[in-house]
């Protein structure tokens, strides 16, 4: 992999986006980066609800690979985030993915606080 230096005018690669907010919260590195992963894909390929509400269908399977984690890592991040109220998953049928709902931190922190 190539790098280079940034200037005042340098165009940046496509990023995932991470609110600040969750650079405090007491949730693992591991859930970080789901939670970036999870935000952008609610933002390029989220599905409205009913209510207009966007949210993301990702199996364990595909979270794992995208993140290259074990599906048991990706479980407990998903349990982290929800626990921290960073994100909801409203359980479909069997064999059916969860409907996960990407929340947005206040910017004092957890939606909790």
């Amino acid at each position: 992999m190539d790098f280079e230096f940034m200037t005042a005018d340098t165009v940046l690669p496509p990023c995932m986006p991470l609110p600040p907010a969750m650079l405090r919260l007491p949730v693992s590195s591991t859930a970080k980066v789901m939670y970036a992963r999870l935000l952008d894909a609610t933002l390029t390929v989220g599905t409205e609800d009913t209510n207009g509400i966007l949210f993301v269908r990702f199996p364990i399977v595909e979270l794992a690979a995208a993140l290259s984690r074990s599906s048991v890592t990706v479980k407990r991040s998903l349990k982290e985030l929800e626990d921290a109220g960073l994100i909801l998953r409203v359980r479909r049928g069997v064999g059916e993915p969860n409907r996960i709902y990407t929340l947005l931190p206040k910017k004092e922190g957890c939606r909790d606080e």
